[in-house]
This record gives C-alpha cells, structure tokens and sequence, in this order.
C-alpha cells in the first residue's frame, strides 16, 4: 500500500483529498500542529526545523497548509501569509531532502495568484511572474521547493486557482447575496478569473501522482476561465436569480484594501496547458455545469 503523508488535510482542499487518496488504496498519515489523536497522524511544527525521520518512508508527500489570504491585509497578515507558506516549506523541503528514504514525489501547493494581474494575457506555466505581493510571495514559495527538487525528489508546484466547492471556500460566501437577488459583477467585469471544480482538482492530483514524468509549475484551473461578468452572471442562473447589483471598484476596495486589487480585481486567464498534454480529461470544464453540479 502507498504511502502518502499529508499537510493541511483540514483545510477546503484536504478535506476533499484525503478520504479520495484513502479510497483508492493509500494509506495517509497527516501533519499537524496540535497533539496527535490517532496513529494516522504526526505532529510537526511548520515554523522550526524539520526531523528528516518524520518525512521518511513515504512515497509521496503533499503539502497543502498556509494562512488564508481572506482578510485585511494588514503588515502582520502579509507576514503570516507569506511565512506560513515559505517557512514552512523550507523547512519540510529541507527535511525531505535530508531524509533516509525520501519520497518519490513532493506536491507543494502554490496558487495562479503567481502571474500577478494581467488583463487579456493567456497565461500557461511558462509564463513569467506578475507584481505585487502575491505573485512575490508565490516565486518564493515555489522556490522554496528547491532543497527537494536538487535531491532528486520529483516536484510539482499546483499553481490553484479558485476552487469551486459546496464546503466553503470562494463559492459559499457568494451564495447568500446571490440567493437575495444582490449579486453582480465586481468593478468592471471584465478582469479574468481562473477556477477548477473540486471534483476536478481531486483527480488532477491522482493523475499527477501517477504519470511520473511531470514536474515544475502545474496550473490547476478548467481550461474554461471566464470574465467576472460572466462567472457573476453564470452562478445567477444557476441559482435562478439576477446578478444585476455591481460592486464597483472603489467599494471592494474600501471593504478589502489591497485583497481587492490582488485578488477580486485581478485579471488572470490561466490556462491548464501541463495538465491538457499529459491527457488529463476534466469532468467540469465548463462553469455552467460545474455550477449546477455543486448547487
């Protein structure tokens, strides 16, 4: 039986990842921060130096945990953002590259929020880095993957879009407005957004972990990205209600400071080219559908 060992299994992503890895024949140990509550688990802390011991003797390795970027980014949001993602990545990178018996693979999550806000762009893995604090805080996220890709371990940065899902995430606090008839477009409308069904974004990691060739940067967004207009117009039919209430710019931005401008306003149409070459066939490659299917 593989073994997988797995940080963030409580978050939007790990929640959904870990019973599919369990159902298809993987026995998965999670880290976590507080006391361990069953043999399953091994507790770490993300902030210090890592025991190689605790990384040895697994076949994979995916790395899911960082602080959300939802919020106010204040100076000590940004830190936390920032530091949760590299500090503790260094220090499992570094652990994995000193282990006994390394693993085979290492999935590090990062996010497309990497190419910064660029309009009309179509943007693949060979796209260069954006601007901004977001993009700067994923080139180093990603780079500090290093210590295990120059040990040999394959690496595969998820480069994750907005993930679609009935549990939480972007999707759930969209609801309630939507469902009382105020939703709308947010500033113009016309700024990308790149999302990925869960269900999708599940099987993308299976296929990744068993076509051993991949490795670097992967997009994981549908190969379908659309305007905010039309993702606010979409999910207003699918929940048959209008979506004809914008939220201009200033106000987002008032609301949400520069989250607004990095994120909400950005323009980012990704597309998922590794993905589509390795043959990856996605099950919600429209909007429409995936709507449906999650509402």
């Amino acid at each position: 039986m593989p073994r997988i060992l797995i940080s963030g299994a409580s978050g939007l992503i790990g929640f959904a990842l870990v019973p599919s890895l369990e159902s298809h024949g993987y026995e998965v140990t999670r880290l976590v921060r507080r006391a361990t509550q069953s043999s399953n688990e091994t507790q770490w802390d993300p902030t210090n130096p890592i025991l190689p011991e605790i990384v040895s003797g697994f076949d994979a390795v995916i790395h899911l945990s960082g602080e959300s970027i939802t919020g106010r980014w204040t100076a000590g949001k940004k830190t936390r953002i920032r530091d949760s993602r590299v500090v503790s990545t260094t220090n499992l990178s570094e652990a994995l590259a000193k282990a006994d018996s390394p693993p085979k693979t290492f999935l590090c999550a990062s996010a497309t929020g990497y190419y910064g806000s660029r309009g009309d762009e179509v943007l693949t893995e060979e796209s260069v880095p954006g601007a901004g604090f977001l993009p700067q805080a994923c080139v180093e996220w990603e780079s500090a993957t290093s210590p295990a890709m120059n040990a040999g371990i394959r690496t595969v940065n998820l480069r994750t879009g907005i993930v679609l899902s009935r549990e939480g995430g972007a999707l759930k606090p969209m609801l309630l407005p939507f469902r009382l008839g105020f939703g709308g477009r947010v500033g113009s409308g016309r700024q990308w957004w790149s999302w990925i069904h869960i269900d999708d974004f599940i099987a993308a990691v299976h296929h990744i972990l068993q076509n051993e060739s991949g490795k670097g940067p992967a997009n994981m967004v549908s190969p379908d990205p659309v305007t905010n207009a039309d993702f606010t117009t979409t999910l207003g039919k699918a929940l048959k209600r209008p979506a004809i209430l914008p939220v201009p710019a200033f106000a987002a931005r008032i609301a949400l400071g520069q989250l607004a401008d990095e994120a909400l306003l950005a323009s980012a149409r990704v597309q998922p080219k590794k993905l589509l070459d390795s043959g990856f066939q996605f099950k919600f490659p429209q909007l429409g559908v995936a709507l449906e299917n999650l509402l």
